[in-house]
């Protein structure tokens, strides 16, 4: 079984700001990670490697300096890994991510067939959850969403069933394959990795496509002119108030929080229009 990851660099969001003057992120000494998503989707691909025998290969779409992405999912176990990196990539939205992702897929799936594809449910860095089903409807694949399990994979039947967290619970899915997953955060926990797995990342060296090593690409739909959607105005949200503190006897308690919410019930009254 082969299985394809799709995985991004980002920046930390621990300790990411926001360029006041341009409403964009301020990028400037802030570390590149690999998407926390896509971590766990990798870990998840070694795990079913180890249960039904196969190959994990990775891809990714960025800047010449996420080989360092790569090189970490070599070290959490993946086998293979690709990285598509071009000007012509530059500025994409989910839209054109995809498009240009599901492309470096259909010429990896040329020189070895795609069992199965994963996802992280979303990026940190843009929390749309949007570019792997994009890749899927480009690919022509049934995709399966905010998976938490992945409960069995019958490879003559052709058959995955899943676990699909939901908001008060899950649903049990199944699905022909190839298909594509994206995952949850608690599909699994990703450990330490080996020595020898470290020392093979450190050698490790992915191979490298530019847009003229894809086969019939637009160029109409990379980038900046196939993206659709862009940023107005990005800000900080603000800090919430501080509470306020009720004092004096228990009396003294009941009749401040009674005024508070009057108080609160008539402004609401006056907003509402009711």
């Amino acid at each position: 079984m082969h299985i394809l990851v799709c995985i991004k660099q980002v920046p930390d969001t621990k300790i990411i700001k926001i360029d006041p003057k341009t409403n964009t992120l301020d990028r400037r000494g802030v570390p590149a990670i690999l998407n926390p998503y896509d971590t766990h989707a990798v870990e998840e691909a070694v795990r079913l490697r180890k249960r039904y025998g196969g190959k994990v290969s990775v891809i990714s779409m960025g800047p010449p300096q996420a080989v360092a992405a790569i090189k970490k999912c070599v070290e959490i176990g993946a086998d293979a890994g690709y990285l598509i990196t071009d000007r012509a990539f530059a500025g994409a939205d989910t839209l054109a991510t995809s498009y240009a992702l599901s492309k470096g897929i259909e010429r990896i799936q040329k020189e070895e067939p795609i069992d199965l594809v994963i996802c992280g449910k979303m990026a940190i860095d843009g929390d749309t959850g949007q570019v792997g089903p994009g890749i899927a409807r480009r690919l022509g694949v049934p995709p399966l969403t905010n998976v938490k399990k992945v409960e069995e994979i019958d490879l003559k039947m052709n058959k995955i069933k899943v676990h699909r967290k939901l908001e008060d619970g899950y649903e049990v899915l199944q699905s022909s394959i190839p298909c594509l997953l994206t995952v949850e955060k608690d599909i699994n926990e990703v450990p330490y990795s080996p020595l020898p797995n470290m020392i093979r990342a450190a050698r490790f060296q992915p191979q490298v496509w530019t847009v003229n090593d894809l086969e019939n690409v637009n160029r109409e739909q990379l980038g900046l002119k196939g993206s659709p959607t862009v940023v107005g105005k990005m800000f900080s949200p603000p800090k919430p108030e501080g509470g306020k503190r009720i004092e004096g006897t228990p009396d003294q308690q009941v009749k401040q929080l009674v005024e508070v919410l009057f108080q609160e019930k008539r402004e609401l009254f006056v907003k509402g229009g009711a």
